[in-house]
């Protein structure tokens, strides 16, 4: 048999295509057994059978297998020899379960046999052609017909499908990317928690330091200590710290040192504490060493789960991909969220305690800080002396009253440095200080008698010695108070003990925090940084995956449409196809190449020549008279010169071994919209089959991509259970299998039919609500029409359509020598109009369709479009031979 006529695996729902053809090595029996465990949907079964059409007879018990498991509909493409005029076949061969087209094993020149059943098999194993055609079969004379076809073939160059495909799997998949941070305002409300260390609200009112508990115990010391020292302080800063003995019962230095030591205890306590449970899991021994350290833990708060993790972690994976993130850049999103939220242990926020209340900070707080008061020292001499010489303008007295100002100044600046506050009433703690009692001394002295002598000049009055006198010892008294309390201020800022309470807010906050998101979210934060990581290496492994298979399909290689793809070892029955899997294998696809070296005959050039190498065109008035116009070809170039056979296709081919395909046989066929690819082996076609190729469409790629996507979707869609189970037991080998599966579906497609038809629909997905969103992306069966997939036009093909019923615009699968043993009757024949339904989606194809007949056969896949006509044979030509004359197989 030749394994290059089928393909290698079939559409989804197309008919399944075996070759019980005697040639070659192989097993009838198991591909009668292949073709009976090929699934098919929806219980129809569809066999298309090639066969010789001498052995129909002897292959009759193969044919009953076929439906040996149920009504089934068989075509059977029998390939006849040039010189037989007489087709036997068995009773099971008949409408309108089956029936039989006969062609005739002729080739034109250079054009093997192959080149010419590969695209027939194509068009027929489409389900709604095959099932017209069976149809038809059913109205003619003993259901056996000989076709006669013309086709166009929409499909892309080598070059626009590598292309495309290299840039759909790039646009799956995505450059590499660091992994970058995760906020809490990037992902859904349930991971939110996890990621801003904010407390849950069901939470806020809870006493996580209860006042009898340890660490209640000293933050409740400390806050005494803070308070006692702010309530000294009050006391000290006004005229009664200065001028009564207040400051004599207040030990501010002591309260300050108290602090200190209290808020060292304090973080012992909760440097213990976080060391003692310091595990990344908690558990009910860790609740009891907490609450012997006073810190009580309530129970899980409900606005979070570990069985809510893996459902938001779906969410979120699949709103970043409808965003149209790439795989690796999901995956890096997804490995920063698995990072953010890793536990690592209530020990890791030791060095943020340190940094809160460490021993620099605490040696600062209760440093030893000067007092100092009485502000410049020249400014408090001038000051001073002003002060002295306004009291010693009284005559006679101010030569007692200026001096005595200066000393009341002086005296003033003494008593500030002994009731200093940095001092402890009993000495222990002294922090030291200077008043500037000195200067105001010397310089009341000096202003006193400057003073004294002046008035002494002056002569005033008494009573304006008085009130000078009164001005002098209220300024004196208003001066030294306020610089009391600046300077007592002015230390207390330097001291700060207030600090202590900012310090016992972040304490609190961080035990808190470390609480809640280290102890109580720690199964939670250890189950969502498992399924985060999870998921970013399957992702990361899935665009990987991708990568190396989908860069398996570069330009030069063979590709499906390259006759030498399908030259694998013909005598090993192993390779032959096994349609135990509707997955193409890499590198999978059959189409015959566009563009080959062949006869390209015009309809309009006049009848081809009856030679008998040729294949004729056929028509009820002996090959017609050649006038009509040519819908075949929008050029108006002379056809390319025929090309004579070569020796690599001789006719019959050798079906023994492979076959290689000529490389450059010839000149491109015109009327195609462009030629293809020069670096690609290019395969013949016959007259019949018009091939017209693109540069890809406007929306090809991002129907590849959202294919893909889709895929994707659903390979995740299974693996949530398993992260929810076990984050690490989830085996990435399977998923790239299915990814791997998902590309060469996807790639088949793209081989097949320029991805025009839909995935195949997935049934049985494990939770279809959490998809229900994405229906955008999972939902392929809305497909852009076949001209902004392709860029060729579906002109060509309505003018064919809607052109008159004319026999000459097909060719007869025969010689010449066959004619007679066609009908003559022209109503005898059917014909069967079939056009993807690609072609008239979308905008750019409603025009078009105006018009086209009412019996055109839309298919739902497929790159073919064009006219299969059945003519009918005489009637003394078809024998049917009853089951006991058919002898054993």
């Amino acid at each position: 048999m030749s394994v290059r006529v089928l393909p290698e695996r079939p559409l989804p729902g197309h008919a399944v295509c075996l070759d019980l053809r005697t040639a070659g090595t192989y097993d009838p029996d198991a591909v009668v057994r292949a073709a009976l465990d090929a699934p098919q949907p929806g219980g129809e079964r569809r066999f298309l059978v090639l066969d010789e059409a001498d052995r129909l007879v002897a292959h009759q018990l193969l044919h009953e297998r076929l439906s040996s498991y149920g009504p089934a509909h068989i075509v059977c493409l029998a390939v006849g020899a040039r010189g037989e005029r007489t087709l036997s076949r068995t009773l099971t061969l008949r409408p309108p379960a089956a029936g039989v087209l006969w062609v005739f094993d002729t080739a034109e020149d250079g054009v093997p046999s192959e080149a010419v059943l590969r695209p027939l098999v194509d068009v027929l194993s489409t389900p709604e052609v095959f099932d017209a055609v069976l149809r038809a079969l059913g109205e003619v004379v003993h259901g056996v017909a000989v076709p006669a076809v013309r086709v166009l073939e929409h499909d892309l160059t080598d070059e626009a499908r590598a292309r495309a495909w290299r840039q759909a799997v790039e646009g799956l998949t995505g450059p590499d990317v660091p992994a970058g941070t995760a906020s809490a305002e990037q992902v859904p409300a349930a991971l939110a928690l996890l990621l801003d260390e904010g407390v849950p609200r069901s939470l806020a009112d809870h006493r996580w330091l209860p006042p009898q508990g340890r660490a209640g115990l000293r933050l409740a010391g400390c806050d005494e200590a803070v308070g006692d020292a702010v309530d000294g302080y009050h006391r000290v800063r006004g005229a009664a710290g200065l001028l009564t003995g207040v400051g004599a019962t207040v030990d501010l230095p002591g309260d300050i040192e108290r602090v200190a030591r209290e808020l060292d205890r304090l973080r012992a306590t909760v440097a213990d504490a976080f060391a003692a449970a310091g595990g990344s899991r908690l558990t009910a021994e860790h609740r009891g060493v907490l609450r012997e350290r006073g810190i009580e833990l309530p129970e899980m708060p409900r606005e979070i789960s570990r069985a809510g993790i893996v459902p938001a972690l779906r969410d979120h994976t699949h709103e970043l991909i409808g965003k149209g993130l790439p795989l690796r850049s999901v995956a890096a999103r997804l490995a920063a969220l698995s990072a953010r939220t890793a536990p690592v242990g209530s020990a890791a926020r030791l060095a943020r305690l340190d940094a809160i209340c460490g021993p620099e900070r605490l040696r600062r707080l209760g440093g030893r800080y000067p007092f100092t008061a009485g502000g410049s020292r020249p400014v408090a001499f001038a000051v001073t002396g002003l002060l002295a010489l306004l009291a010693g303008v009284w005559p006679v007295l101010g030569w007692v009253l200026g001096p005595a100002v200066g000393v009341l100044a002086a005296g003033l600046a003494h008593l500030m440095l002994r009731r200093r506050p940095n001092r402890s009433p009993d000495g222990r703690i002294d922090g030291g200080g200077a008043t500037g009692a000195a200067p105001r001394l010397f310089g009341g002295l000096v202003g006193g008698l400057a003073g004294a002598g002046l008035g002494q000049f002056l002569g005033l009055p008494p009573w304006a010695g008085a009130v000078a006198l009164a001005v002098s010892l209220t300024a004196v008294v208003l001066l030294a108070l306020r610089d009391w309390s600046r300077a007592v201020d002015d230390w207390w800022a330097r001291a700060d003990p207030e600090e202590a309470w900012r310090i016992l807010r972040e304490v609190r906050h961080l035990v808190v925090t470390t609480a809640v998101h280290d102890w109580l979210f720690a199964e939670v934060r250890h189950h969502c940084s498992a399924g985060a990581g999870a998921v970013a290496r399957l992702l990361r492994g899935l665009a990987d995956t991708a990568d190396a298979h989908g860069r398996t399909y570069p330009d030069g290689r063979a590709s499906a449409h390259d006759p030498s793809s399908y030259a694998s070892d013909a005598a090993d029955p192993s390779s032959y196809p096994s349609y135990a899997s509707s997955y193409p294998a890499e590198g999978a696809g059959y189409e015959p190449s566009g563009g080959g070296a062949r006869k390209a005959a015009r309809v309009d050039a006049g009848p081809p020549p009856a030679s008998d190498g040729g294949t004729a065109s056929w028509s009820w008035e002996d090959w017609g008279d050649g006038a009509e116009d040519d819908v075949w070809s929008d050029m108006d170039e002379e056809p390319a010169a025929p090309v004579r056979p070569s020796a690599d296709f001789p006719h019959p081919p050798d079906r023994s071994g492979p076959a290689d395909d000529p490389a450059g046989a010839g000149p491109w066929r015109p009327g195609a919209v462009s030629p293809p690819p020069s670096g690609r082996a290019s395969g013949p076609a016959p007259a019949w089959l018009e091939r017209r190729y693109g540069d890809g469409g406007p929306l090809l790629v991002d129907t590849l991509v959202g294919d893909l996507v889709s895929g994707t979707l659903l390979i995740l869609d299974r693996c949530w259970a398993g992260v929810e189970r076990d984050p690490g037991a989830v085996v990435p080998a399977v998923h790239e299998r299915r990814i791997t599966e998902l590309l060469d579906d996807t790639r088949l497609r793209l081989e097949r039919d320029v991805a025009a038809s839909p995935p195949p629909r997935q049934e049985g997905l494990r939770d279809p609500d959490a998809l229900a969103g994405l229906a955008a992306f999972t939902d392929r069966s809305d497909r852009p029409d076949a001209a902004r997939l392709t860029g060729v036009a579906p002109d060509a093909v309505a003018r064919l359509l809607l052109a008159e019923d004319d026999p000459g615009r097909t060719v007869a699968l025969c010689g010449p020598e066959h004619l007679r043993l066609l009908s003559h009757d022209p109503l005898a024949a059917r014909q069967v109009r079939f056009v993807p339904e690609a072609m008239r989606r979308g905008a750019a194809g409603d025009d078009v369709w105006r018009g086209t007949a009412e019996d055109v056969v839309w298919t739902g896949a497929g790159r073919h479009a064009g006219i299969l006509r059945l003519v009918p044979l005489r009637a003394d030509v078809v024998h049917t031979v009853r089951a006991e004359e058919a002898g054993e197989p």
